[in-house]
């Protein structure tokens, strides 16, 4: 099956805010940040069941080298990205997405 991805404005945001932050430590880096979410991304839209259910319907996909997640949910053809959080910010922030 074929899944059509949506990104949430407010997901959007917060990969545009950890882009700017990498990109300010270190010119580059969030570059690499970003390939590292649209990695993650490609990932979930080829197997989006594969990753972990963390809240309720809300499943959750690490990134690689960076320590932050996208939380999605699946509805019938679509996957739909709700939050890309650091890991260490208290669950609550994204949960009400849900």
């Amino acid at each position: 099956m074929t899944y059509t991805v949506i990104v949430r404005p407010e997901a959007e945001r917060e990969i545009q805010e950890a882009f700017d932050w990498y990109e300010e430590r270190n010119e580059g880096l969030g570059l690499e940040f970003l390939r590292a979410a649209d990695a993650c991304l490609s990932g979930v839209q080829r197997n989006p069941e594969a990753f972990a259910v963390v809240h309720e319907k809300v499943h959750r996909a690490l990134l690689r080298k960076f320590p932050y997640a996208l939380f999605y949910l699946i509805s019938e053809n679509k996957i739909v990205v709700i939050a890309c959080f650091h890991i260490k910010r208290t669950p609550a922030d994204w949960q009400r997405r849900a």
